[in-house]
């Protein structure tokens, strides 16, 4: 058997011009690539961490990365059970499984809106929207891939795709990274299952204060494993933000409001109760979120202010390299290969055309120039964006929340109101977020792609064909989910989408409690003038406390698991383990979230309409009855108190610690 190189090749960390970097596999060879089992394992992947990844930003506004942990499954699935020796092959599983992870973003942040207003979208309206947008994100960013990939190789590191590369050269890495995500992803599901399914285990503990006079002094905490390891991987620091923000709302702003409340007989405008009648919830409810909604929008647009002079420098770069990327269809070069830019401006014409024409989006030509103006420039800065500063620190929603303010001024002047106006509005932000969300993405997976040496007319389309999987299944997710929950409840805020329906509704009908917007919008600037990072303090003011104490026990976990550990590259190994484990802990809760969800919504489908409708339909009557007939809840008397859950919760979370470790086989 050949040799392996150890390793990514020279000049794969910039040393060499990007034109003369040898990948991993040299041009000239072509092992399996765009295979059958490639795709289908690919798809898998991305309906699953797009699903996940649903669950999870509705809860708590944020995604995670799926491009290594698909890397790493890639790995075990495609190497360790199947045999197959293929880099290329793990490559494109991997770029098609972080597709749909990035497109559930885009959607979440945005679509729920529509079910917030209680416009009940058809599925048709949330595809065709979900669909437009990523396809568009993959075909813009195919014309700038020479200028950002190849052109500027050392000066854009790309660190997601840089680090992906990584795992899938290092393939004993993958294969003991996957157990790791597999078992996260099982301890995670079975949790869940016994809090939100059997409800053996109380999933939310809270506790009222004993402040003397100070009232609706609360704290608690959802006793959710993702959200311990949403806190291991964005680390101490910006969990601690997120613990400020909500510090301050619920052991600062609530108590205060309770005080002045306990003087006034009368409701205050958003409350239609008097203060002195609300609990803690009520008064989050009806206050504390507009005041977040304020300090949301306030760091959006702070981390889109700090970003324009690396904003202009990217549109202008890209401008300057777009005849570079244009040119490419003559190469001969393997590693060279995009797809035709006939095709590219083709189809992007078509889509433009069909955004114009659909009463899906109802904006007609106007939005459709708008998404080609707004999609263009921001998936060009996402692009750029993301090769600086990674993923995780794209201000998504500061160039969502730029674009609908822009969007729906104009809109509004030209005579659009009412529900229409503001779904047109919406839908030409979602289309852009979308966009913006997949072309970062697709950057990334591009980027690893170069790095080990693969083909990227094949990574593209497999990036398109993910696109239209994931656009097709996220709907059913947002109904399921929306159904058995609601949007916007405590189970799921539905923070960014709830944002951006206030910005819509605020310009469209002035019915904002703009005193309280206006509070939070001078908090999180204030919070920024300290040195501290308005965004996801703001997200903390903005969510419940019970979301920010888990993710809290989650950083303050990496901070004990890498201040142990003094020698750098042994840190940076458990580090990686614990984020591994931590992904699977959450796509695990998340599938579990979604199948709970589908049993939920199975229970309302009226059998006997079923059964009336021939042949299939008896037998999916049955196989709906026999659902309906499973009960998983325990009865009251056998489920944990408080002080047991709370303590099997950190008992779990304490499994980061132990699995962050190193196997002593393999030390």
């Amino acid at each position: 058997m050949e040799n392996k190189k150890i390793g990514l090749p020279e000049g794969a960390y910039g040393d060499l011009p990007g034109e003369e970097y040898v990948p991993y596999i040299p041009p000239e060879k072509s092992p399996k690539e765009f295979t059958w089992v490639a795709i289908f394992v690919g798809i898998g992947l991305a309906i699953i961490f797009g699903a996940a990844n649903a669950y999870l930003g509705l809860k708590v506004g944020m995604t995670v990365s799926a491009s290594i942990p698909a890397a790493v499954i890639s790995m075990a699935i495609i190497r360790g059970i199947m045999r197959r020796d293929s880099i290329l092959e793990n490559n494109m599983v991997q770029t098609l499984g972080s597709a749909g992870e990035s497109l559930a973003a885009g959607v979440i942040f945005t679509l729920p809106a529509l079910f917030l207003w209680a416009d009940r979208p058809s599925l048709v309206r949330i595809t065709i929207i979900s669909m437009i947008g990523g396809l568009l994100g993959v075909l813009m960013m195919i014309i700038l891939r020479r200028y950002l990939i190849v052109k500027e190789h050392g000066k854009l590191p790309y660190p997601e795709g840089t680090a992906c590369a990584e795992v899938l050269v290092a393939g004993e890495v993958g294969g003991s990274g996957a157990r790791l995500v597999f078992g996260g992803l099982a301890v995670g599901g079975i949790f869940n299952f016994l809090t939100g399914g059997m409800k053996w285990i109380h999933d939310e503990v809270e506790t009222l204060l004993p402040l003397g006079n100070i009232k609706n002094a609360v704290v608690g905490a959802e006793l959710l494993p993702a959200l311990t390891g949403v806190g291991y991987i964005i680390g101490p620091q910006i969990s601690s933000y997120m613990l400020s923000g909500a510090v301050l709302g619920w052991l600062g702003f609530i108590p205060f409001i309770s005080y002045l409340g306990g003087f006034i007989d009368q409701p205050i405008y958003p409350a239609t109760e008097p203060i002195s009648s609300l609990g803690a919830g009520g008064i989050w409810n009806s206050y504390i979120r507009y005041i977040g909604a304020g300090a949301v929008a306030m760091g959006g647009f702070i981390s889109l202010v700090k970003s324009i002079p690396t904003i202009l420098k990217a549109f202008k770069g890209a401008m300057g390299g777009l005849t570079s990327g244009i040119g490419s269809d003559d190469s001969v070069k393997r590693t060279d290969h995009d797809l035709p830019i006939a095709f590219v401006m083709v189809a992007t014409a078509v889509l433009i055309v069909i955004i114009a024409m659909t009463d899906l989006i109802p904006v007609g030509v106007v939005g459709a120039i708008l998404v080609t103006v707004f999609g263009f420039f921001f998936v060009t800065v996402s692009s750029r964006l993301v090769g600086i500063v990674g993923s995780s620190s794209n201000p998504i929603s500061g160039m969502t929340i730029a674009t609908l303010l822009l969007t729906t001024i104009i809109l509004k002047g030209m005579g659009f109101s009412g529900i229409e106006g503001m779904i047109g509005a919406l839908s030409v932000g979602a289309v852009v977020c979308i966009a913006a969300a997949i072309a970062g993405d697709t950057s990334q997976d591009l980027k690893t792609g170069f790095l080990v040496g693969a083909t990227p007319r094949l990574q593209q389309i497999g990036e398109l064909i993910a696109v239209v999987v994931s656009a097709l299944v996220v709907g059913w997710v947002l109904v399921i989910l929306n159904h058995a929950y609601g949007f916007g409840s405590r189970e799921l805020a539905a923070p960014q989408a709830t944002l951006m329906k206030l910005v819509i509704e605020g310009i469209m009908e002035g019915n904002l409690p703009w005193p309280l917007v206006f509070i939070g919008m001078i908090t999180g600037l204030t919070v920024e003038m300290l040195g501290i990072a308005s965004l996801p303090f703001a997200v903390g003011l903005y969510l419940p406390i019970h979301l920010s104490v888990p993710i809290m026990i989650g950083g303050l976990i990496r901070f004990f698991v890498e201040k142990r550990t003094p020698e750098k590259t042994e840190r940076k190994e458990k580090t990686e383990r614990g984020i591994l484990y931590s992904s699977g802990l959450i796509a695990g809760e998340g599938l579990m979230g979604v199948a709970l969800a589908i049993h939920v919504a199975i229970q309302e489908i009226p059998v006997e309409s079923l059964a009336d409708s021939g042949f299939f339909g008896i037998i999916a009557a049955g196989f709906v009855q026999i659902i309906q007939w499973v009960n998983f809840e325990l009865p009251e008397s056998l489920r944990l108190g408080d002080g047991f859950s709370f303590f099997l919760f950190l008992l779990l979370s304490s499994t980061l610690i132990f699995f962050s470790k190193k196997p002593k086989k393999l030390e």
